[in-house]
């Protein structure tokens, strides 16, 4: 088949795609199959080779990555249980002050974070951002939820244990500790960078308090511990109890507040054992590039077997804190979290794979023989493309990185260069087809002008800024 025929039914497959999930609603795994399916048959794969493709790339992402994924959301949704992340935050806010919250925030959430499943660590935080954004000052909403959007995005493609940037690199065979450290070398500077011109704009007018945000919001949380209305029952109502039962209920509130503080655990050590994996990944790495022969710690930098330990060792901190049984409660709905990001991760290496074989691979790596910077341009294009259309981040990553996966061992192209640009690609114009979008907007007490201003322009800037960082990287390694 021509190479032009190649590349007409690869659009067609990936358009497809597109299409099924956009207009007709169809689920993004039964897209991506039905896509890959297409692109075997009309190359030239013949059945049993298109369908042999898609089931080994499937198989060949999960043995990459599937425990990985796994593990790392399990850790984040028992630190969810455990408080950690409310904690976490408040220390921030005491440490660094009200100023410098956006940033400390914003790179605490895409990095340590990470292992978080994105909407539940965004539920989870947003309330005590709007809480802490008055204390900011005039822009508290809009730089608080702009650092939020940011860092949340950012992290999921860049920062391990982040459920998109374990699936780019099980895609493109990236050594996980090379993403770790290339990962943090982007992300860190992309946020600071991104919030500070967002901060900029918005004092410069671009944020319109009336306008942008919704006033008529009160966040369940702003009602807590309010003082009884006029609605409420009257005092005299409780003057006829005992006096000594009229006093019972705030004594035993206080001494149960003081159990709680007491069985609280150093935030530090709730922390230690994810900490304790992204180190010893890390150090993998570091043997790995500088090629030191040390077995028991290359043993231990394994990723499935760093993030095994850190998964134990969450395990039996916070069970010293919260108790066995809701540890057993987070672990069941971290199942379930973990479940729809493996399957889209796997089915994505299908079409990948898929691709591969069509020997789209062999065509575009003519195309770019005289350059690195171009292939990063067209995938992080490509990925902007497909995240517009169809809104989802990780998805958008995943193909625009299996399409361009082949030409890398053709040019000598650094497959982290191309992961990092696929990600940062699909960061840009989150807008309405995102449900980050709808979060963002409805529990940080936004209009949909301010998240359009603070989400879909706070994140596309993050997306540009982190290309134009990508760029040099690749003329460096």
């Amino acid at each position: 088949m021509s190479d032009i025929a190649v590349l007409i039914n690869t659009a067609v497959a990936v358009l497809a795609a597109v299409v099924l999930i956009v207009r007709f609603r169809v689920n993004p795994v039964i897209s991506l199959v039905i896509a890959s399916v297409y692109l075997g048959l009309a190359v030239g794969l013949g059945v049993e080779e298109t369908v042999k493709t898609i089931t080994s790339g499937f198989g060949e992402i999960m043995v990459d990555v599937g425990l990985l994924i796994a593990f790392g959301v399990l850790m984040g949704s028992i630190l969810n249980q455990s408080g950690a992340i409310r904690r976490l935050v408040e220390h921030l806010l005491k440490t660094f002050g009200p100023k410098r919250l956006p940033y400390t925030m914003g790179l605490a959430i895409g990095t340590l974070l990470q292992s978080i499943f994105l909407d539940v660590l965004l539920v989870i935080s947003a309330p005590l951002a709007r809480k802490l954004a008055p204390k900011i000052g005039k822009l508290g909403t809009a730089r608080m939820a702009t650092a939020m959007a940011i860092a949340l995005e950012c992290g999921i493609v860049f920062t391990v244990p982040g459920v998109a940037s374990l699936a780019l690199a099980g895609l493109l065979n990236v050594p996980l500790g090379k993403m770790l450290l290339f990962g943090l070398l982007l992300v860190i500077p992309t946020i600071i960078i991104s919030i500070a011109i967002m901060t900029f704009l918005f004092r410069r007018g671009f944020w319109n308090e009336a306008k942008d945000e919704d006033h008529t919001f009160v966040a369940e949380e702003d009602s807590e511990g309010e003082e009884p209305t006029s609605g409420a029952l009257p005092a005299t109502s409780t003057a006829s109890e005992s006096p000594a039962g009229s006093n019972t209920k705030p004594i035993g509130a206080a001494v149960a507040v003081a159990e709680r503080e007491s069985k609280e655990k150093p935030l530090i050590m709730l922390f230690a054992p994810l900490l304790t994996s992204l180190i010893l990944i890390g150090a993998g790495a570091i043997l790995q590039i500088f090629k030191i022969d040390l077995p028991w710690l290359q043993l231990l930098g394994e990723p499935v077997i760093a993030l095994l330990i850190g998964l134990i060792g969450t395990c039996l901190v916070t069970r010293a804190s919260i108790g066995q049984k809701k540890v057993e409660e987070a672990i069941t709905v971290g199942f379930k979290e973990s479940g729809q990001i493996l399957i889209l991760t796997g089915v994505g290496g299908s079409l990948a794979a898929t691709v591969k074989a069509a020997g789209l691979g062999d065509i575009l790596g003519g195309f770019f023989s005289a350059s690195t910077v171009a292939p990063l341009l067209v995938v992080w294009a490509i990925a902007a493309v497909l995240h517009i259309a169809v809104g989802s981040v990780t998805l958008s990553a995943i193909t625009a990185a299996g399409l361009l996966a082949p030409i890398a061992p053709a040019i000598g192209l650094d497959p982290v260069l191309l992961a990092l640009a696929a990600g940062a690609g699909s960061l840009f114009m989150v807008h309405v087809t995102s449900n980050t979008f709808w979060l963002l907007q409805s529990l940080l007490g936004q209009s949909v002008r301010g998240a359009l201003k603070s989400v879909m322009v706070g994140v596309s800037v993050a997306s540009v800024v982190a290309i134009l960082l990508i760029l040099p990287m690749s003329l460096l390694f």
